[in-house]
This record gives structure tokens, C-alpha cells and sequence, in this order.
């Protein structure tokens, strides 16, 4: 990845968070690496060296900032907004897929070898795969480290480390201190029963949105609001969860409680993922801004998001059963399908009884192929090529343009979505006084791109 020296240099001189995720700062003269917003001097432009990720830093033999903590900056956008194998290689490795199934796991879900992946990833990201997860393993370890009473060789294999001398190494070497010095420093907690972390994000953020939407569509069993605070249940490689996401200013607090704290990575990476923590809002609102018809919408509520999901088949199966039905509807409709099936993921679907499925006998039959599929292998939901994922969806008996999209929309996170014969996206459109013949609209949300998924949450919010 090329990074443009002045423009880098410009964004650390100020100290602008917006850049935090996006490049980290290499100064030479104290092999420290830190974010762009760093609060300290400013190092001379012949110490600084700019590199495109954490794990090129730490490959570069550079150690993380212990006062602005480089290591837990939000995620680029760029991967969340592109959906090229390199981008769907990180967010695989965030959710943990290399320290599961390891680096041949990660290239065969991607459809690559081992070889030609470590390229790309090391021509984007200065570091290849193994580099990437030893990162996020070090970014976890300090987070237990911290905010738990496990002990430290507890820490290293759920962390991810292959022995307790890999894990004492690698904590020396990103941060400058060994594991109990890091300890010593935070006091850690006195029990390991919940981990409490703050979730950074790129400014302004609407929580509002965010838990309004959310809020509405909260089924009981899974998730629910409760004031400013979303709570939910999570499914896990290694097992349950449950998480409580409250917004603050400049972070989200966010408390877990994991039935195995090797889940703990994958765990935040699907937290950040549902209230799309890694998002730009400045450069999405300049683009909804430019158009007079929302002009006056995004100055009123910047920073709106799209809320994604933490689970791609549950999102899926969400969407089908809102095929054609009101809201309430769904949701009724949903709480006795979990009631039934004692948790919603393939193989609960899969195994219930016909009369978990309140609703029609094609939509069931659609549920249950669905089901099928990602039990087997066959559709992958939340790692899965965007374009391919939409192509098999289509392909299932019930399934349809509309129910396709939604789910690359908030399941896949593909910010670039548009929603034009949707009955809510068409009333906004009308208030807004822009046409709401689905073709007519679809034209107009030409001028939304890249953002159009955007767009699609604000009419909602108009309807």
C-alpha cells in the first residue's frame, strides 16, 4: 500500500483521529510505533517512517505506544468498503480464522495458496498473514492481561499463542514490557468472569440511530435495548456469549462475558462489526451532503451508521422471514422460531418441528434450504465473497433481489447497497421530495456511491 509521505505527516502534525487505523507512525530514533492522533511531540519528518498496519511495524522491529495504544485503533474503513480478496483476508483474521484453522484454513477460504496470499497481503499490508493474526494475538493478550485475573499462561493459549515462551516473546517485543510488567501497570481485575474493553470509532457517531433501529427489531431470547445499553447473546467458534454495548463519547463500553475467553478476539471483531465501528462517517456524510435533497438530513444527524450483524445466518434468516411482512410481524414470528429451536443458527433451523415456523409453507421451505446450505459449507455468510454470496442467495428456492441485498448489507457489510423497491427506502424518498418509482430512485442513488447502504438508513429513518 502506498502512503503518501505529506499527507500522512500533515494528518500527525495535527494529530488527526480520523487517521488512526488507517497508517501507523514508525519513528526511528525510538523504535516506537504509534496512531496518527498520538499526543506526543510531533518527531522530526526524518524519524518518521509510515507503514500500513500494526503487524508491519512490528515485523519492521518497532514496539507499540503504550500511551496511545496503536494496537487498538479502529479498523481501516478501507476493508470494510472493499471486498477484494485482500480485504476479506482481513477481516477473516480478525474474526480469529488463523489461529483456528491456520493459514492454510485462511487461504483455502479464499480460494488462493498460501504463497500467492502472503503476497498480497504483504504488497498491501506490509506483513503477510501469520504477521497479521500475531498482532491481533498480542492486541488480545494485553486486553486479558488487563482486564482479567486469568493467569498468565492462562492468557497466552487463549490468546491464541502455541506455548507460554512464544507468548513472553512476543508481549517483550510488541510492547516493550514482559506479561506481568503489563500486569503490574493496570492492576488487572479480580475476576475473569466478564471483560470490560473500550471499542474506539472515527467521530461523530449517532448513537441514537444506531439503538433506535437496533431497538426495534430486538427479538426476545436474542437481543434487546435497555436504554442506551444493547444487549445480546453471541454464537462463538469455542462457544457462547454475552455482550453489552453502551455508546460513549470517543468509545464504545463494551462488557463481555464469554463461555472461553479464546473467543475473545473474534468476539470484539463481530461487536465493532454490528454498530460499524471501523466506518468513516466524514467521508460518508461529504458524499450524502453533496446531494441537496440530504443535505439538510445528514447536518441534522451526522454520523449515522448502517447496523450490521454478528451473524451472518442469523441476519439472513431475519430477512426472509421480513419478506412482505411488517416489522411486529417478524419479530413475533422469530421469538417462537427461537423459543422452538432454543437458539437460531443452521442446524437449530435445520432440525426444528414444522410448527416452529409460523408463517407459510414456501417461506419454511426456503428457511430450511437456506439452513442446509450453511450448515454444510455451501454459503458462507460472514466471510464470503460479496458478489458470490449474492449469486448463491438468488440461486435458493423464495429468495429475491431485495432479500439478496439486505443481507449483503448488513450480514456482509457492503457499504454500497441500494434498496429501491423497499416500501420504507420509497416513503422516505418521498419526503424527501425525490421521486419513489423504483427506477426513478434508483437512478437518483447513482450520485451515493460508494455509500448508497448509507443512504438506505436515512430514508428508513425519513419513513
Amino acid at each position: 500500500m502506498e502512503l503518501d509521505f505529506e499527507r500522512c505527516y500533515r494528518a500527525v502534525d495535527s494529530r488527526d483521529g480520523r487517521f488512526d487505523g488507517m497508517f501507523v507512525t514508525a519513528v526511528t530514533s525510538t523504535r516506537i510505533y504509534c496512531r496518527p492522533s498520538c499526543p506526543a511531540i510531533t518527531p522530526k519528518r526524518e524519524n518518521v517512517r509510515f507503514l500500513p498496519s500494526a503487524a508491519a511495524a512490528q515485523r519492521a522491529g518497532f514496539r507499540a505506544c503504550l500511551r496511545c495504544r496503536p494496537d487498538a485503533a479502529p479498523g481501516s474503513p478501507e476493508w470494510d468498503v472493499r471486498a477484494d480478496t485482500v480485504a476479506r483476508a482481513v477481516r477473516l483474521i480478525a474474526d480469529g480464522v488463523v489461529d483456528r484453522e491456520g493459514v492454510p484454513g485462511l487461504a483455502r477460504r479464499l480460494g488462493y495458496t498460501e504463497r500467492h496470499l502472503h503476497r498480497m497481503l504483504t504488497a498491501e499490508l506490509g506483513a503477510g498473514p501469520i504477521a497479521l493474526a500475531r498482532a491481533q494475538r498480542a492486541q488480545t493478550a494485553r486486553i486479558l492481561i488487563e482486564t482479567t485475573g486469568l493467569g498468565l499462561a492462562d492468557i497466552a493459549f487463549a490468546a491464541g499463542f502455541g506455548s507460554v515462551r512464544q507468548f513472553n516473546d512476543t508481549i517483550r517485543e510488541v510492547f516493550g514490557r514482559s506479561p506481568s510488567d503489563l500486569r503490574g501497570r493496570s492492576g488487572g481485575s479480580a475476576t475473569a468472569g466478564e471483560i470490560a474493553l473500550r471499542l474506539p470509532y472515527r467521530a461523530p457517531l449517532h448513537a441514537e440511530s444506531l439503538l433506535e433501529f437496533l431497538g426495534l427489531r430486538a427479538v426476545p431470547g436474542l437481543d434487546e435495548v435497555d436504554g442506551r445499553t444493547y444487549r445480546r447473546r453471541l454464537a462463538l467458534p469455542h462457544g457462547t456469549g454475552q455482550v453489552a454495548l453502551t455508546p460513549q463519547p470517543g468509545h464504545v463500553a463494551a462488557v463481555l462475558r464469554l463461555a472461553d475467553v479464546r473467543d475473545l478476539a473474534p468476539a470484539v471483531a463481530r461487536c465493532r462489526r454490528v454498530f460499524d465501528l471501523d466506518a468513516d462517517p466524514e467521508a460518508v456524510d461529504a458524499v450524502l451532503a453533496a446531494d441537496d435533497a440530504l443535505s439538510a438530513v445528514v447536518s441534522k444527524e451526522p454520523g449515522v451508521r448502517v447496523p450490521r450483524a454478528v451473524d451472518g445466518f442469523e441476519m439472513a434468516v431475519r430477512a426472509v422471514i421480513g419478506q412482505q411482512v411488517s416489522v411486529p410481524a417478524a419479530l413475533r414470528v422469530l421469538s417462537k422460531l427461537v423459543t422452538a429451536a432454543g437458539r437460531l443458527d443452521a442446524v437449530a433451523v435445520v432440525e426444528a418441528p414444522d410448527e416452529a415456523f409460523a408463517m407459510p409453507a414456501a417461506r419454511r421451505r426456503t428457511l430450511r434450504v437456506l439452513a442446509g446450505a450453511v450448515a454444510s459449507g455451501d454459503l458462507d455468510l460472514d466471510g464470503g465473497d460479496r458478489t458470490e454470496v449474492r449469486a448463491a442467495l438468488l440461486a435458493l428456492p423464495g429468495i429475491g433481489p431485495w432479500t439478496a441485498d439486505y443481507v449483503a448489507m448488513r450480514a456482509l457489510g457492503d457499504p454500497d447497497v441500494f434498496l429501491p423497491t423497499d416500501l420504507g427506502v420509497r416513503r422516505g424518498a418521498r419526503a424527501l421530495g425525490l421521486p419513489d418509482d423504483p427506477k426513478a430512485l434508483a437512478a437518483h442513488a447513482e450520485r451515493w456511491r460508494p455509500w448508497r447502504s448509507y443512504a438506505v438508513i436515512r430514508l428508513w429513518r425519513l419513513a
